[in-house]
Parts: structure tokens; sequence; C-alpha cells
């Protein structure tokens, strides 16, 4: 279905979460039939508004946000998966987890790929699960840490103080370190797709400087996802709140499409969907002649 370097494929986020950075999370108190109905709802739209992916997340990664139980996440995502599952049964879904349960039971819901934001890092159990599943894993980049997060009530939380060596280098070899867990533990090398980690653990200007970079994660030889949607670095190069950061997203989409990203991550789905064409009939010219 995937034919990577022909188009760039648009992932749209659906956060069953009440805490969502972006304001977007569509677990609320009250009815859980209610939010069942309005996440399948929005799903459906992504659907028509050119989404390829569905991603479907439990937990919030805001910065300095709480963590909750495994059985939290899975009575928030695995009624959602199914129920997606059901109403767009040719989609592509994606769960969004660290933990091998919660991805388990989503695959057993109808799920199809695993995006694990620590990596295969956080739960030693995960890279098997994939290996046994053989499903694509979206391996990201992380650095996050809770003592490195400056929160401000308008924009929200960025990392301060974090230091790399060597940004692009250091990212580059703690990605190929957790490529080589996947591969140790069975997991097909084509089935692995790399995710720099935008807004994980890295100050503003360091996102910055990756999003412009971003070739060199592409030059490791793997399909590339970016996630710049509504992201602090955003915030704060314009000064704007998360729901005010429509342009300042096209502008990463669209130069993250330009350094090599072959799915972009997005809130906005029918927006960066244009996008995403356009840039490409502009930079992918020659892989569609």
């Amino acid at each position: 279905m995937f034919e990577w370097g022909r188009r760039t494929y648009v992932m749209g986020i659906l956060n069953v979460t009440p805490d969502s950075f972006s304001g977007d999370g569509l677990a609320v108190d009250g009815d859980p039939a209610i939010t069942l109905e309005q996440t399948v709802g929005q799903a459906v739209r992504f659907v028509d508004e050119g989404a390829d992916i569905l991603d479907i997340g439990g937990e919030s990664t805001r910065p300095g946000s709480s963590p909750i139980t495994a059985e939290e996440e899975l009575a928030r995502v695995v009624p959602v998966v199914r129920a997606v599952r059901a109403a767009a049964p040719d989609t592509i879904i994606s769960i969004d987890t660290y933990r091998a349960s919660v991805a388990s039971a989503a695959l057993d819901a109808g799920a199809n790929w695993v995006n694990d934001v620590w990596g295969l890092r956080m739960d030693p159990a995960m890279a098997g699960l994939i290996a046994e599943r053989n499903c694509p894993v979206i391996i990201m980049h992380n650095r996050s840490k809770p003592k490195d997060v400056n929160q401000e009530a308008r924009l929200g939380g960025r990392y301060v103080g974090v230091h790399y060596t060597d940004l692009l280098g250091d990212i580059r070899a703690e990605l190929l370190a957790q490529v080589d867990i996947a591969l140790a533990a069975g997991v097909q090398r084509d089935l692995i797709i790399l995710d720099p980690g935008i807004g994980f653990g890295k100050t503003v200007e360091q996102n910055l400087e990756l999003l412009d970079r971003l070739g060199e994660i592409k030059a490791l030889g793997f399909p590339v996802l970016l996630g710049p949607s509504r992201k602090s670095f955003i915030g704060y190069a314009l000064d704007l709140p998360p729901d005010q950061r429509l342009e300042g997203t096209a502008a990463a989409v669209a130069i993250g499409i330009d350094r090599g990203a072959d799915i972009v991550r997005v809130h906005d789905v029918m927006m960066m969907a244009r996008v995403a064409r356009m840039t490409d009939a502009i930079v992918r010219r020659e892989a569609n002649t």
C-alpha cells in the first residue's frame, strides 16, 4: 500500500485523552458512548479529508504530563480501536503506546501498526511483540525528562537546558541503537519507520535545527515520520498558543517533506493533506514522472 518516496502520507491524530497539549483530546467526563461516537466521527472525517493512517493514543505525552496505568490506557483505547476499525475498515490504524500489553490488545482489536514514543526502550516486551505480530513499528527518539520542562501558561511546556554533544549525530546514533533492539528481537527491517522525536527532550532551537536537517535522519535508510503539529517549538517561535499554530505547522510540514519526511502526523488533517499534496507536487516531480 505504501510506496515510499512517491508521495507523503498523512497520519491523523486521535487523542483519547482529557489532557492533550493541543486541546484536541476526545476523552471527557460523562457518557463514554458520547465520547466514542465523537471519536469515530472524527476518524471518519479524517479519512474523508485525506488521512492515510489514524493514530490512536490514550496517554498524553505533553511535557509535564502525568502517566496513567496500563488499565486506564486499555480502557481508553481498545473500544476506540474496535469502533474505528468497524467504521473505517480499509484505513491503517496505529496504536500510540509504549506498553506491550496495550499494543497487543489494540492489535487484537484491529490496529495495524504500533507507534512507540519510547522507541522500544520503555517496555522490554515490546520488540518481541512487534516481531511476533510482524507489524510495522514507528521507533521514536526521545530524551524527555520532567526536570527539563519549563511550563508557561499561554504557550505550554517546553524543554530547556537539554544537552547534546552533537545534535544530529547523537539522535542518529540513538535511533540506530533502537533499531538494533528491534532487529535483535526479530523485527523485519522493512517494517521499521523512524521518528526523530520533534518536541521530545529537545529545546526550541534544537527542534528547529532537527527539522532543517531532517535529511540526515532520512539518510539512515528508513521511512521517516515527522510530527510537528501544533508543537511548542512552533508556539515559542511565533509566540502563539496551540490553537493558533496552523500556519506554523504548515510551514514545518512543508519543510519536513522537502527534507525527506514520508509521513506527517497532524491534528488538522484537511489543511495539512493539502499542504502535503502541494509540497509533493513541487519536490517529488521526478518520482511521479
